[in-house]
């Protein structure tokens, strides 16, 4: 044996030893930080900006209508494969955002015409909007370099752009993938939206994208008070985004029969969360975008408060999925741990991320005023969160002093964005006092009875505390909970 070999091993052994007999310290402590709403913004099918849809929705408008073979965005394909498509959808109505120069509308050459155009797509160029909107309405749009490394971007979405994918295939169907743009991937890609606001203000803080279906837009909020509580930034840009109105989009929810199509004739009447003729959500466009920041931070520069967000919860099993397909009429398909067919019947995964919302927010559930529900219009998924709301709130929700609605019947289900969106009503409620209602609940659901029963007009009323739910297709559910400083 080589003796100065086994030397050098033996010193190497004790070295090693010497090194894990030494402990590290603890790690530093960080106090909690407390998160707060400073700036809101929104793209949403009843209109551009937080002060257009917030007074058409709670005046019970609707920003749902009609599809036409323009909305397929198909114009790479001849007419006649426009027509065919169209005509092979079952579901013909759509929650689109309003487009054109008017107030109120979306001007798309002001977000898709710039230095970066080529590679910003639809749901890119949505939140854009709604960032721009935040943060001007925040007043944070810092030029000195140590706010911008503490400011930082949490933008998802659920699809991206489903459009270019299915103009990039064509390409390959045609043996012209020579034609394809270089700036395809940037413009497929779901954390581009974050991207994109991170480059436009020079953020260069935390920058994330979540990605978990119909729940992103809660997740990315959530994601973001938590790097603030733990020191990562100051301020945080945060929320979901989604355009998925196109050929594909909408073809592949009406093959998982998810859509409503009862009501192609009558669009407004086709989103009715809660209501004993709802046969399928409405598919929906937008963004929304809110800025968070750290209380002291915001008090020391004289921001404009909200509200505070509280707590935020989350569990890994599904209420309700994304798709929604109906087996003889009346069942339908989740993905959860559960059962791949079926939810559970007593709505637990929306109870455990409502009541850890609760938990960390330190208020009991008959401290909360006003819930905005995740209700996509779908048959099984809503009852069961109504039970969850009355299985958790019990006879605060039974006695009527709990107001609960799904926005829903009046934009729709905006998939990525509708977590964000939703939050941001949510916001908007405590902020004016007026809890919005649920349109189209002409016959509820058996459910509910006497005072357990969603608002069906907009109800002037003191709200110190919201909560706003999003359920999420594979396994992901979150609960958002806003309160009065």
């Amino acid at each position: 044996m080589n003796r100065g070999w086994w030397s050098k091993s033996r010193k190497a052994c004790r070295v090693i030893h010497r090194s894990m007999s030494t402990s590290f310290n603890a790690p530093p402590f960080f106090p909690q930080r407390r998160v707060v709403v400073t700036g809101l913004g929104m793209v949403t099918p009843l209109g551009c900006g937080v002060e257009t849809t917030w007074k058409r929705l709670i005046k019970g408008e609707s920003g749902i209508r009609a599809l036409s073979v323009e909305d397929l965005k198909m114009s790479g394909f001849d007419k006649d494969t426009q027509s065919y498509t169209f005509d092979q959808l079952t579901s013909k109505v759509a929650a689109i955002v309003p487009c054109g120069t008017n107030p109120g509308e979306f001007n798309e050459q002001s977000w898709l015409d710039s230095k970066h155009s080529k590679s910003i797509a639809r749901f890119i160029s949505y939140a854009l909007c709604a960032a721009d909107e935040a943060l001007r309405d925040a007043n944070w749009i810092p030029s000195e370099q140590e706010d911008k490394e503490k400011t930082g971007v949490s933008i998802g979405g659920g699809i991206g752009s489903i459009g270019d994918i299915l103009d990039a295939s064509q390409l390959i169907c045609e043996k012209r993938l020579r034609r394809l743009s270089p700036f395809f991937v940037p413009r497929i890609l779901i954390n581009m939206a974050a991207g994109h606001v991170s480059m436009k203000y020079g953020f260069q803080g935390p920058n994330h994208a979540a990605v978990t279906a119909c729940a992103t837009g809660a997740n990315s909020i959530g994601d973001a008070a938590r790097m603030i509580q733990f020191g990562d930034a100051d301020v945080m840009v945060a929320g979901g985004t989604e355009a998925s109105i196109d050929a594909l989009s909408i073809a592949g929810f009406c093959r998982s029969r998810a859509l409503s199509t009862k009501y192609n004739s009558t669009p407004q009447e086709a989103s009715r969360p809660f209501d004993c003729d709802r046969d399928g959500f409405v598919i929906g466009e937008g963004a929304g975008v809110l800025v968070l920041e750290e209380l002291e931070h915001a008090k020391k520069r004289g921001a404009n408060i909200y509200a505070e967000l509280r707590g935020y919860g989350m569990s890994g099993l599904t209420l309700l999925s994304l798709v929604f397909i109906f087996l003889g009429g009346v069942g339908c398909a989740f993905c959860d741990a559960h059962h791949i067919t079926q939810p559970h019947a007593d709505g637990r995964g929306a109870i455990l991320a409502m009541s850890r919302a609760l938990k960390q927010s330190g208020l009991s559930p008959d401290q909360v005023d006003y819930v905005n529900a995740h209700a996509t219009s779908t048959p099984l998924g809503d009852m069961v969160e109504a039970l969850a709301i009355k299985t958790l709130f019990s006879d605060h929700a039974t006695s009527g002093a709990l107001a609960f609605s799904s926005t829903k019947g009046a934009i729709g289900h905006l998939l990525g964005a509708a977590g964000a969106v939703e939050a941001i009503f949510s916001v908007l409620a405590i902020r004016n006092g007026i809890a919005p209602l649920s349109l189209n609940l002409c016959n509820p659901d058996p459910i509910f009875e006497k005072a357990f029963m969603p608002l069906v007009a907009s109800k002037e009323m003191q709200i110190k505390a919201a909560l706003s739910n999003a359920f999420g297709f594979g396994g992901t559910n979150a609960a958002l909970l806003f309160a009065t400083l």
